[in-house]
């Protein structure tokens, strides 16, 4: 079996959750404050707030910015449906705009056709670590679902550090794991104590001014975290050799490849490529002993987006979008068989 993700954990975070246990501070001690330092270096911004996962940074980013019953905010309609549903938990409405489906990052022309005197903000995501032409869309405040983009930059600067907020997971998929985790990040101080006050019920001081949620983190996960991210750049240029590797075998199939526009450091969250017939191309490299998987969601054919249109730039990424195995542990062996795997399904 070729595995979909293999985390690039070892010896040194099990030595780090060791130290951790033996400490007795196992959640908001110490290492939750290291953790969100080195987070907000590599953003490169003022502050890092770390949370329970990826969904929880997107909600407390949207609590964060006061966004609620009334507000509409523009959410692509190619992506996991965590960047709609906090919109939704917090009582606005997610506008759903159609992607580009080369790039399958929000369209930014159809997204300042979707601007109403309700929107309130864009939520654009970094899809699969590619970065989005984030300076083409409308100028409201912008939150960054950059849940796989830790690691890429556009026009030189750091996703995750480039709106109001951006929002991060640690997923055992992502290029940094904790199990799970994720952060907000931000250069806005208010943006940042509120997302702290939100995640730990609302408290401030000794008053709860306001109701708040329980999206605190252990200091067990972030232990694994931080070596993590101090490598970093290690961990990055290990994906982009493996996808290098892809790049060099699949070149002249029938695919469309995950690129990034020139300047900008693709992040490698997945390596998703695009194909017809993608569901017998799936079943049949799976059959192979070769785990792969859809790329995420076109929103708008689950139930709770149905009301929103059709969206055709989301229904060809979904209908044609693959993840193939990708992570550090992949040999030259691996890429063969599942570039002669791909070569003989296309080909067919």
């Amino acid at each position: 079996m070729i595995r979909l993700a293999w985390p690039d954990v070892g010896p040194e975070e099990a030595a780090a959750v060791a130290e951790v246990l033996e400490s007795g501070y196992l959640t908001m001690g110490p290492k939750v404050a290291e953790f969100e330092a080195v987070i907000a270096e590599a953003c490169e911004v003022e502050h890092a707030v770390a949370v329970s996962s990826g969904t929880a940074a997107l909600h407390l980013a949207v609590l964060a910015l006061g966004i609620g019953p009334g507000d509409e905010v523009l959410v692509p309609a190619y992506t996991f449906p965590a960047t709609g549903n906090v919109v939704m938990f917090a009582g606005a409405r997610p506008v759903l705009v159609d992607v580009d489906p080369e790039t399958m990052n929000v369209d930014p022309e159809r997204a300042h056709a979707a601007v109403t005197p309700r929107t309130k903000a864009i939520l654009a995501v970094h899809l699969f670590g590619r970065p989005a032409r984030l300076e083409e869309l409308p100028g409201l405040p912008l939150i960054e679902d950059a849940a796989g983009a830790l690691g890429a930059r556009r026009r030189d600067r750091a996703c995750g550090g480039i709106g109001v907020a951006g929002c991060l997971s640690f997923h055992p998929r992502k290029i940094v794991t904790t199990g799970e985790g994720g952060a907000v990040t931000t250069n806005d101080a208010a943006v940042a104590d509120s997302a702290r006050q939100l995640r730990h019920h609302g408290w401030k001081a000794a008053d709860l001014p306001v109701p708040g949620l329980n999206y605190r983190i252990t200091d067990l996960l972030c232990a694994v975290g931080i070596p993590q991210v101090r490598r970093l750049g290690q961990l990055l240029a290990a994906r982009e050799r493996v996808a290098a590797g892809y790049a060099e075998r699949l070149r002249d199939l029938p695919l469309l490849l995950p690129s990034a526009d020139a300047g900008d450091r693709h992040g490698w969250q997945a390596y998703v490529i695009q194909v017809d017939r993608r569901d017998d191309v799936l079943a049949a490299l799976r059959a192979e002993g070769i785990e792969a998987q859809i790329g995420t969601y076109a929103l708008h054919r689950l139930g709770a987006y149905r009301d929103q249109g059709e969206f055709p730039g989301a229904a060809r990424c979904f209908e044609r979008s693959l993840a193939l195995p990708f992570h550090s542990r992949l040999t030259d062996a691996d890429l063969d068989r599942v570039a002669e795997t791909l070569d003989r399904l296309v080909s067919e």
